[in-house]
């Protein structure tokens, strides 16, 4: 769904200020979106995730671990589809508050994408180099965002998400190296011709939103505080953009499924090209902290 259409929609949570921020930009940040009620319950079940955690050795479908993780100092770098590993996660995702979020930039025909939570350990969790979503998952159009939530308060020193404003609406950059290794990320010919002195550094209390177009260019530094950072991150599209090809890592019942509005009878499709990804159905996909750090 067009930006047009969409601005002519009435919103349900978004003002016209914020939305136009979002066109314009490709991002958006809310301060303290989240209610304590939801913050607690997320808690209840993320802290139970990681002690489920501590019984395992090496990352797998549903754990992405950093090298030195151990029962005693466990160390996730993500939980991959949290939706499918416990119904409260799927409950946030299909009909928690930032439902109306997606519903105010894309439309009244809503499909959840996919889920992830991404953890960024304490003492070092490993930076997310300059990337755009939509390689990962290309689709037909464009109308495709990701709704990440802070569990904690994030200041400048844990590596809070940070985006290049109006990036966008420029290229869609190649993420494979120059000898055709995917890498997830930017090439460094790439990130030279952009403004990286207008990063906006998305910090924020703990139930802070960030929203972002899977076209953005985005990443996160190193988290040096002593305090974890788990960011946990939902995906919407507008039901008239279809996928193009296999889901990174582990595919979920959820994926593509509407949880708002009705079926579309149309698709919508834009043209500008985009190198496809690595074919992910073979189920050699962890997450992309994986893929970026053995990609050094």
């Amino acid at each position: 769904m067009n930006k047009h259409d969409v601005m002519a929609t009435k919103p349900k949570v978004l003002d016209d200020r914020q939305r136009e921020a979002f066109f314009e930009k490709g991002y958006l940040v809310i301060n303290e979106f989240l209610d304590q009620n939801w913050l607690d319950r997320i808690w209840e079940v993320t802290n139970s995730i990681i002690e489920q955690s501590k019984e395992v050795y090496e990352s797998d479908g549903k754990f992405d671990l950093e090298p030195e993780h151990s029962a005693q100092d466990p160390r996730l770098r993500r939980l991959t589809y949290p939706t499918a590993h416990h119904n409260l996660y799927w409950e946030f995702a299909s009909r928690g508050p930032i439902v109306d979020v997606a519903e105010d930039l894309l439309g009244p025909n809503i499909v959840f994408h996919h889920s992830k939570l991404n953890f960024k350990w304490s003492g070092g969790g490993e930076e997310v180099k300059w990337h755009q979503d939509y390689p990962f998952y290309p689709q037909t159009g464009y109308s495709i965002l990701a709704i990440g939530m802070y569990l904690n308060d994030v200041d400048d020193e844990m590596g809070p998400m940070g985006a290049i404003p109006g990036s966008h609406v420029g290229p869609i950059y190649d993420h494979y190296s120059e000898d055709g290794k995917w890498t997830g990320a930017l090439r460094e010919q790439d990130l030279k011709g952009l403004s990286m002195e207008s990063v906006e550094w998305m910090a924020g209390k703990a139930g802070t939103i960030t929203v972002h177009n899977a076209r953005t260019v985005h990443g996160s530094m190193p988290n040096f505080s002593p305090r974890p950072r788990p960011l946990l991150i939902n995906a919407y599209s507008s039901a008239d953009v279809l996928p193009l090809t296999a889901f990174p890592g582990s595919e979920s019942e959820h994926n593509c499924t509407l949880i708002r509005g009705t079926a579309p009878t149309q698709v919508e499709l834009e043209a500008k090209a985009c190198t496809l990804p690595p074919d992910w159905s073979g189920g050699n996909y962890t997450s992309i902290f994986e893929k970026q750090q053995t990609a050094n």
